[in-house]
């Protein structure tokens, strides 16, 4: 999916990592209410990191307890950001504090009275994510579609690793797109350097050398994703912490390859295809955008 447009591979990317969430942290009679509203074909979307804060984790939404209503239910008021896919959205969950500064997650609809999600994403890559502003202003939540996070990431979990397999997996798309264009364009339409005395660039040996490089970084980081992901299927209901840590450097090691070859193989696209390459109506700098964004999601060093 993400070879074909990254930006669609990451919409639904919080979809899945928030139905992994709920099968983990959420009560049965949660689950049994979020899994039915997705078999009916609601999705889930994301209220992600504030834009003022010290870091991701400084929260600064707050769900207060509306003890007037007397039924449990909450009172939802925040601007966050980065909220990719929250503009396709049927709920859009968010992360808050409670009124003891204890963390929750806090699934809203999108119609609901209060919420506001904004279409201001103005990235030069990843374009389409919708991934803007979303402002919540006293939006009432009932306490069934809040989980509390306190006590549940105490214990190990596969939330973390599931999400950055995602992520790692659009990267990956992103490598396959720009080095099949990379092929394509230096087969069909780039034309040999003038002092290399041959009749198409395709024989040169030095782009056939790099085509080569980017061909086999682009195997070798689907591999160790498909290594990750089997290390992921393969693990138990319950975790240990020494099996979250093993799922979690898989991941990264995954991830750290997918980044490097998204990054390297839409920029050789330019250096083996030529000048030709950068005109505009090819639109083949959007693999460089849309990797250059995307993997700036989370660090590799």
């Amino acid at each position: 999916i993400s070879a074909a447009d990254p930006s669609i591979g990451q919409i639904p990317q919080n979809h899945f990592g928030n139905l992994n969430l709920i099968a983990k942290l959420a009560s049965e009679e949660q689950q049994r209410f979020f899994f039915n509203e997705v078999l009916e074909g609601a999705r889930l979307g994301n209220a992600g990191p504030e834009r003022n804060g010290k870091n991701v984790l400084d929260v600064r939404t707050r769900a207060t307890l509306d003890t007037a209503a007397g039924d449990g239910s909450y009172l939802l008021n925040g601007t966050r950001f980065y909220s990719t896919g929250a503009l396709y959205a049927h709920w859009i969950p968010s992360r808050a504090i409670d009124d003891e500064g204890q963390p929750l997650v806090v699934y809203s609809r999108h119609d609901a009275p209060g919420v506001r999600v904004i279409d201001d994403w103005s990235s030069f890559g990843q374009r389409t994510t919708a991934s803007g502003t979303v402002v919540f202003d006293k939006v009432r939540v009932p306490a069934s579609q809040v989980l509390p996070l306190k006590d549940a990431l105490q214990q190990p979990n596969n939330i973390g690793p599931v999400s950055q397999l995602i992520q790692a997996a659009i990267d990956a798309g992103i490598a396959h797109a720009a080095v099949q264009d990379t092929i394509a364009f230096v087969t069909t339409r780039s034309r040999p350097y003038v002092d290399s005395g041959l009749e198409r660039a395709s024989d040169d040996p030095y782009i056939l050398r790099d085509i080569g490089n980017l061909s086999l970084r682009l195997h070798a980081a689907e591999a160790l994703l498909e290594e990750a992901a089997a290390v992921l299927d393969s693990l138990p209901a319950k975790i240990s912490f020494e099996q979250m840590a093993q799922a979690s450097v898989a991941v990264a090691e995954a991830k750290v390859l997918s980044t490097e070859v998204a990054l390297l193989a839409s920029e050789k696209l330019f250096e083996l295809s030529g000048s030709a390459a950068t005109l505009a109506s090819h639109n083949l700098d959007r693999h460089w955008r849309n990797a250059r964004v995307h993997t700036l999601h989370d660090p590799v060093r």
